[in-house]
């Protein structure tokens, strides 16, 4: 296993929290190996306040969420700030590096047709993801899969729906392969790059330990090391380094909901989820699953129906959600993951609740990374659309 180098902005520690998943899966990524891994559940809220066999329990304090108490401050020991810096000791956050993955990912040419970049599915003036369903790669090609925020995805546990790779940089080629995203395999991938006058020399520039070639490996450094800035610390980030202010009051009583709601499970740490996977219907089979997960990677029965965790930030800004794109509600949809993944009813109130709350987790990448960026003009050796 690789290193992180992880510089927080709160000096808060993250708590890695994973049990059986609730609401787990909210978008984000975007858009992958990790398996479930057991560890504490976060703290457990007030006992239920009796009540007869013969007529249901009134709810309690933090059911009902109230502003005078609306979560035990203890919970929120599960949760950390975001850092302010995420990188691999291999591959360092140079600004030249960052600035080259990001021409990189805005440019068009990488792809089969010409015609996507990896902007087109996640998009980072659209939280990162794009409004789609499903997302339509170069020649207009369709995949199967909704695509997933890249906006804090690089410091995930995991990469894409089924977890099929564990770094970012890892997932790079082989996702720009596939026919339904970019149509290239490595040797073109490299062809295009090194054919551009510009691109060339500033691999020499940014790659001097790898002798300046463009390979592969020193292209996905490059968008690695692009993505792995993209992240978002916002009002939740302070709210967690103490600024009670930070969120509102109708926020605060959706986090208690959210807590009790046994959603911190899997939605919890830094990166609320994104740690874990988990089969999607738990506590009662999901209706209409098609989608096998990560079995379709491991070949494991255990993984059927299996998927990562994905984080909620920035979750209410990145719909249509699942992994199918299939929910345009996230009220319905957090409804629907309480049943299914923890046996529990949420009623119309506490799921729009939830989704308040939902809403400080949002923030936004530095500006400068997110303006399109001037492309290099092609060389006489760069491959024409196909």
């Amino acid at each position: 296993m690789r290193a992180l180098r992880v510089t927080s902005s709160f000096g808060l520690v993250s708590v890695s929290v994973v049990a059986l998943s609730a609401l787990s899966a909210l978008c984000a990524l975007s858009g992958c190996d990790r398996r479930s891994d057991s560890g504490p559940g976060p703290a457990p809220g007030p006992a239920p306040s009796a009540a007869g066999s013969a007529a249901p329990a009134e709810p309690t304090a933090v059911d009902r969420a109230t502003p005078s108490r609306p979560f035990d401050p203890g919970q929120l020991a599960v949760f950390a700030a975001l850092p302010l810096t995420i990188e691999r000791p291999d591959n360092l956050l140079t600004p030249e590096k960052v600035a080259l993955g990001k021409m990189l990912w805005f440019d068009p040419r990488l792809s089969r047709g010409q015609d996507v970049s990896c902007n087109s599915c996640h998009d980072v003036t659209k939280a990162g993801a794009d409004d789609a369903p499903i997302s339509t790669g170069t020649k207009k090609q369709k995949g199967t899969r909704n695509a997933p925020t890249v906006f804090n995805a690089a410091a995930e546990a995991a990469q894409g729906w089924d977890a099929r790779a564990t770094l970012f940089e890892e997932l790079v080629a082989p996702h720009a392969a596939e026919a339904s995203v970019m149509g290239v395999d490595e040797k073109r991938l490299v062809d295009t790059v090194a054919s551009i006058p510009a691109y060339a020399g500033a691999f020499k520039k940014t790659f001097p330990d790898a002798k300046g070639l463009v390979t592969a490996d020193t292209i996905s450094m490059a968008l690695g090391a692009y993505a792995r800035k993209l992240l978002t610390p916002g009002r939740w980030d302070k709210f967690l380094g103490g600024d009670q202010s930070a969120l509102t009051a109708d926020e605060k009583v959706g986090l208690g909901a959210f807590l009790n709601a046994n959603c911190t499970t899997c939605h919890a740490g830094r990166y609320v989820g994104a740690a874990q996977n988990q089969k999607l219907g738990v506590a009662k089979a999901w209706p209409n699953a098609s989608d096998v997960g990560r079995f379709g990677v491991t070949k494991q029965e255990v993984d059927r129906f299996v998927f990562k965790v994905p984080s909620l930030r920035n979750v209410t800004k990145t719909g249509p959600w699942l992994h199918d794109g299939s929910f345009t509600s996230l009220e319905d949809l957090t409804k629907l993951m309480s049943r299914h993944q923890v046996g529990k009813e949420l009623t119309d109130e506490q799921a729009k609740s939830i989704v308040t709350f939902l809403g400080a987790l949002s923030g936004d990448p530095p500006a400068d990374l997110v303006g399109k960026p001037e492309l290099p003009a092609s060389g006489p050796k760069t491959p024409k659309a196909d």
